[in-house]
């Protein structure tokens, strides 16, 4: 059995093929048998455990165990928000393939989950990506997201700590486009071609209303009902609404908040990206449709994720198994 760390897992999961892997599994495969477990710190209710299981038969499980504390980066040292494992299993005897570190495939697949996102609902021509937030998170979203929309010149990153957007922006000098840190959102929004959030906030922050037309919304945080990317106005302009996948949607304030208001309804959540990958929906319609996607998650993309990683270190292909019985006998 074999463990992967933070840096093999970073390596070995480069954004173009781990997208195209995703865009496969979505396309001839069906959704796994799944279980999710979520639990609170009793003393500090903003600390989480979850444990995520991800079945498919005759093929592999995943089993993801990861904290999410988001008081770590105040630590000294800080440490990563998220931490934890993924564990790769044998389907049809049980017997363990591989270990990874948790925080960089949560990393790597969330970003990969958007970046499919992007490549099936923006624009060909988006030039302008605007990202909200400056954490773990958002360096791999630039990344995935220039790596499927290389026509992307500008990235601009807004933070509601100026210095963080700042420190961002300079570390990204390895990205094809010219990337800086702006503070006046409402400014950026209107120039932007694809709004990438990336954020723990409470209250919306993309307001309808400025985005022009034509522009994707990729919505990555608010993973709670009371968490907030998008005002109403994004959704009643878009008219509908994309997922990665339609478990656990309403989970997300950014789809029961318009839901609740009656902007939109369950008919208008169109498709998933198992709708999108298969050509069971078309995605965007026109030039100038605003799109609007929820990144919602799910231990199917970890375990998606954690599959290709076998793969792209065995040299396997997608469709053959022959990583998982050389792990076992590593």
């Amino acid at each position: 059995m074999r463990h992967y760390d933070a840096e093999q897992v970073n390596t070995l999961l480069d954004y173009p093929s781990l997208v195209e892997a995703l865009r496969t599994a979505h396309a001839s495969g069906t959704m796994p048998q799944l279980d999710v477990t979520v639990l609170s710190d009793s003393g500090n209710f903003t600390n989480m455990f979850v444990s995520l299981i991800a079945w498919a038969s005759g093929d592999v499980i995943a089993v993801k165990l990861v904290g999410v504390f988001p008081g770590n980066t105040a630590l000294t040292p800080p440490q990563p928000s998220v931490q934890g494992l993924v564990a790769l299993l044998d389907a049809t005897t049980g017997a363990p393939i591989a270990t990874c570190d948790g925080a960089a495939l949560t990393f790597r697949k969330t970003a990969a989950d958007s970046a499919l996102g992007v490549d099936l609902l923006a624009r060909k021509d988006a030039e302008t990506l605007l990202v909200l937030g400056a954490g773990g998170l958002a360096p791999h979203v630039i990344e995935a997201h220039t790596s499927v929309r290389p026509s992307i010149k500008r990235v601009l990153i807004w933070n509601r700590n100026p210095e963080k957007a700042r420190a961002l922006a300079a570390s990204m000098n390895h990205v094809s486009a010219s990337v800086e840190a702006i503070t006046s959102l409402d400014e950026a929004l209107p120039q932007a071609d694809i709004v990438s959030c990336v954020t723990m906030a409470t209250e919306a922050m993309v307001r309808g209303a400025l985005l022009k037309r034509g522009t994707h919304v990729d919505l990555i945080g608010a993973y709670m009902p009371n968490m907030r990317e998008a005002d109403d106005d994004v959704a009643r302009r878009a008219g509908r609404i994309f997922v990665d996948t339609h478990n656990n949607e309403e989970g997300s304030g950014d789809v029961a908040g318009p839901l609740a208001a009656g902007v939109v309804t369950r008919e208008d959540i169109v498709a998933d990206l198992f709708d999108l990958c298969s050509g069971r929906h078309a995605g965007r319609e026109s030039a100038d449709q605003i799109t609007m996607y929820k990144n919602v998650g799910g231990g199917h993309l970890d375990m998606f994720t954690a599959r290709h990683l076998m793969r792209s270190q065995n040299g396997s292909p997608e469709g053959g198994l022959a990583y998982r019985d050389k792990a076992i006998q590593d």
